[in-house]
């Protein structure tokens, strides 16, 4: 059977569609539609219909498709904005990224169907754990980003340390096999000049986390 157009919209947050255009899309449906021979009582619903359809475009555009979080596309506007706005209005913000441990030996030993499970486990509990007010994306692969608006790396510390202790507890279970899994975290503030500062400290600290043994937390430090 060939793709439907559901498929396609599924399929959508494969390519780079800047939001700029599909705000234009959305502009020019509407005038046509306006200026087209539907009868009136059509054309609301109509609208109506083209209104949804860019809006589902436009939230799977900005979402990963296995884990359901925020694309990479879509963090690197939002860091950038938030980066901006704390600096601007001198509040605190913190980005971690959590990697999962080992994640290939998962992969390895169990088939990429459980490390899909695993993926969408672990950003349930990601997504659980933090505050609406906080940004939670799929960085790649096993990575994941969260980025804590009005929160500086020592707060931020405590709900990553908490959901570092909630996975290595989590009893992950996929078809009746029992899975052990813990992650490394790195937290970095923005007291620094740039965003790509801000982030590739956090990559930083990771990278102690994993040099460190793995499955702990560590703040960013000169």
């Amino acid at each position: 059977m060939g793709e439907t157009f559901s498929d396609d919209l599924t399929n959508i947050n494969q390519f780079d569609i800047p939001d700029v255009i599909l705000d234009e899309i959305q502009k020019n449906i509407e005038e046509i539609i306006s200026n087209f021979p539907v009868p009136e009582d059509n054309k609301l619903d109509v609208i109506r219909k083209i209104n949804f359809m860019y809006s589902r475009t436009r939230y799977l555009s900005l979402t990963d498709s296995l884990t359901g979080l925020y694309n990479r596309r879509h963090l690197d506007n939002c860091i950038e904005r938030e980066f901006l706005r704390s600096k601007r209005y001198s509040s605190d913000l913190s980005a971690a990224i959590i990697d999962i441990d080992f994640f290939k030996k998962i992969n390895d030993s169990y088939g990429h169907l459980c490390g899909d499970f695993v993926l969408k486990e672990t950003a349930y509990l990601i997504l659980e754990n933090f505050r609406k007010t906080d940004l939670v994306f799929r960085y790649g692969g096993e990575e994941f980003v969260v980025i804590l608006t009005e929160t500086g790396a020592e707060n931020a510390f405590i709900p990553l340390e908490r959901l570092r202790k909630l996975i290595e507890s989590y009893p992950f279970k996929y078809n009746g096999t029992a899975i052990n899994l813990t992650v490394s975290i790195g937290i970095s503030s923005n007291n620094v000049e740039t965003v790509e500062e801000f982030l590739d400290n956090a990559d930083k600290a990771l990278y102690k986390a994993k040099q460190s043994g793995r499955n702990n937390s560590v703040i960013y430090s000169e």
